[in-house]
């Protein structure tokens, strides 16, 4: 097997490359921890941000009362199904990306080609599911900016609270909802392309050339950030 690593790969040590890196890391790879770290900062503040207004709020909508469809199969009576089956389907990508970093470190293409397929097909698949649920809760009467009519409301909360409270704080849900799930829907969406181009690369020969499968790497850094950040949402909004 080569081990021969092309220029823009490898780690730089000459006295005009701003000295050896204190880990001993890739320049993209740092690079791109820098980036998932700022990004970090920007999912965490909108977290907080909702569970500051969960947890401070006398009533909240009940997530097994506003998500229990299966768009397209139940409209209720099956609470966090579908949202469980998004999950799994973005956790099952995030193992077909290990499997294609793993190739990739045995200069193994067509194994890495099939894989990198594999999570794209995911990634798209947890997209659908996505849209589906975004248009049921659209049906149901949440968006941003509106909510159910008040004699629909009452069915999304368990007991409690006045109309008023109930009208407010389902506003509140509705708005950081879309909010959230939509600028992760957007990471996800922004991941498939990027792995779309990088397949194109591998399909194409690029990195069997450069002798090293290290961007698959990279890419495969932000691809596992992304659903390490689902595992967050998921909790704050569909499990508290």
């Amino acid at each position: 097997m080569s081990t021969t690593v092309s220029q823009i790969d490898e780690v730089k040590t000459t006295p005009w490359s701003g000295g050896r890196s204190p880990f001993n890391v890739e320049y993209g790879k740092i690079m791109m921890w820098f980036f998932l770290l700022s990004d970090a900062f920007t999912f965490s503040s909108l977290l907080i941000s909702y569970g500051s207004l969960r947890f401070s709020a006398s009533v909240w909508p009940a997530a097994d009362k506003v998500f229990q469809s299966v768009p397209g199969l139940l409209d209720s009576g099956a609470p966090l199904v579908f949202v469980g089956l998004m999950t799994f389907i973005l956790i099952m990508s995030s193992v077909t990306m290990v499997l294609a970093v793993e190739a990739g470190h045995r200069n193994a293409k067509k194994e890495v080609l099939w894989w990198m397929v594999a999570t794209i097909i995911g990634g798209f698949m947890f997209l659908g599911c996505q849209a589906l649920e975004w248009s049921h809760l659209h049906h149901e009467g949440f968006w941003w900016g509106s909510t159910p009519a008040l004699e629909e409301l009452g069915k999304f909360f368990n007991a409690g609270g006045t109309d008023a409270a109930r009208h407010l704080t389902a506003q509140e849900f509705a708005n950081l909802f879309f909010t959230i799930t939509g600028f992760h829907g957007f990471h996800v969406f922004t991941g498939v392309i990027i792995n779309i181009i990088i397949t194109v690369n591998v399909l194409r020969g690029t990195y069997e050339k450069r002798g090293s499968y290290l961007m698959v790497e990279k890419v495969g850094l932000y691809w596992h950030f992304v659903d390490l950040v689902w595992v967050f949402v998921f909790t704050f909004f569909y499990l508290v």
